[in-house]
């Protein structure tokens, strides 16, 4: 094998491992956000999340990791949307964000 042959197989086989983790960090964030939005009531709207970033970053113990952000849409009365994110190290969520509380409603307007 020639070195252009060894490096694109090795090319080929990074974009394969990154997409793998990105596929599992993926599914680890879309059930923390189930998990989030069932514990408040809340509505998670289609149901998935989308890539923000993905970045190198240390972890605690001082190895490189890949910092994935999600952001989500998530609705507590079913009329309005509210976008949240999700941040993963590796597999791990380090935090998980709902954006601001709901606007209180004016008084007189929870019957309507």
């Amino acid at each position: 094998m020639e070195i252009a042959e060894i490096l694109t197989l090795l090319i080929v086989a990074f974009g394969g491992w990154v997409l793998w983790g990105n596929l599992k960090a993926r599914e680890i964030a879309n059930g923390a956000i189930r998990a989030m939005c069932n514990a408040h009531g809340l509505l998670f709207l289609n149901d998935t999340v989308a890539l923000e970033s993905l970045w190198p970053v240390r972890d605690d113990e001082g190895r490189l990791r890949l910092r994935r952000v999600y952001s989500f849409e998530y609705s507590d009365t079913g009329h309005d949307r509210r976008k949240g994110s999700v941040t993963l190290i590796a597999e791990t969520v380090d935090a998980l964000d709902g954006g601001p509380p709901p606007p209180s409603m004016p008084e007189g307007e929870a019957g309507r």
